[in-house]
């Protein structure tokens, strides 16, 4: 568990290789989010990262170590349903690298799109996360090719920056919210906080549709479950990683679930009340602060954008709706 919450010096040295790439992102307090929940809120904009998601800080850490340490491989391969993929094909691409991507059938339309346009070769198989990694392992198998995971050490210590980013901005965060899809971003808030000696709190977001995180840290064993989610494909995830499980058990304050209609509210109010996207997973922090907005009066609270990559039409039903 230790080389998942490293020292502030490893993660300041991750920090380092994702700013040679992109800039930190933004992170601001919305008069009108304030007005909406009864607190001060920051967003941390990683809608603003060059793939419009967090997951690409993991990327860039965990290739130049791949790159130093394999060379130019013969290609790598991954499951997705977006943002991990189009993390690796960045990331894969800058150091020359063939890389392979497994979606599930029925995955974004326009998250395909962005993974083919980084030269990433697609492949479309299952009905969910979950199968696709099992299919992206099988021709890892029959290719020779390396799998890259969507949960490791230095994927944490990537994305970690972002909370890095924010709690120095904003020391005095009372509650910060975090999506939980595989587990690398609540991970990474968890390490920032802990090196950097903070009393935050760190509360897990987790789609009801897709529960079985929430399932996990509550009966304190790994429980699988079906995903049923129509909006929040981010955190569409049917099987944890027992890694993430070991930390949040011991480090996460608690985890609120929310609904597919309470995610695409808060995809409204955050459209309304900032003029930025955010996509389903993205919305959640947002949606799980309202949810508790009962408990957080007087308090300085933070809500993590993690991406933006949701397809226009399903956008434009959203803010079609009243």
């Amino acid at each position: 568990m230790k080389e998942f919450l490293p020292s502030l010096e490893v993660l300041e040295s991750a920090a380092a290789i994702v700013y040679e790439t992109m800039a930190p992102t933004p992170q601001y307090a919305w008069p009108l989010l304030k007005a909406a929940v009864g607190a001060e809120v920051w967003v941390k904009h990683e809608n603003h990262t060059p793939v419009g998601a967090f997951k690409l800080r993991g990327g860039l850490v965990y290739f130049r170590d791949f790159a130093q340490r394999s060379g130019h491989a013969a290609g790598v391969i991954s499951a997705t349903r977006g943002n991990h993929g189009q993390s690796v094909g960045y990331a894969a691409r800058k150091y020359g690298i063939p890389a392979t991507i497994v979606v599930p059938h029925g995955n974004s339309v326009e998250k395909n799109a962005a993974m083919r346009a980084l030269g990433v070769e697609l492949v479309e198989h299952g009905e969910d996360f979950q199968a696709a990694r099992e299919r992206a392992a099988w021709i890892a198998q029959q290719r020779g090719l390396q799998m890259v995971p969507s949960f490791h050490p230095l994927l944490v210590h990537g994305v970690a920056s972002y909370s890095l980013e924010l709690l120095r901005k904003v020391p005095d965060i009372d509650v910060a919210y975090v999506p939980i899809g595989l587990g690398s971003g609540v991970c990474g808030m968890i390490a920032a906080r802990n090196a950097l000696g903070h009393r935050t709190e760190i509360v897990g977001v987790v789609s009801e549709h897709a529960p079985a995180y929430s399932l996990s840290f509550e009966q304190r064993r790994l429980v699988e479950h079906p995903v049923t989610t129509r909006v929040a494909d981010g955190m569409a995830c049917r099987t944890p990683e027992p890694p993430a499980l070991e930390i949040l058990w011991r480090y996460l304050a608690r985890i609120v679930l929310v609904t597919d209609d309470e995610v695409e509210d808060a995809m409204r109010l955050m459209y309304s009340a900032t003029h930025n996207v955010a996509e389903g997973a993205g919305a959640a922090p947002l949606a799980a602060a309202m949810k508790e907005r009962g408990r957080l009066a007087g308090r300085k609270v933070a809500v993590v954008l993690s991406g933006a990559n949701v397809d226009r039409d399903v956008f434009a039903r959203q803010l079609a709706k009243t």
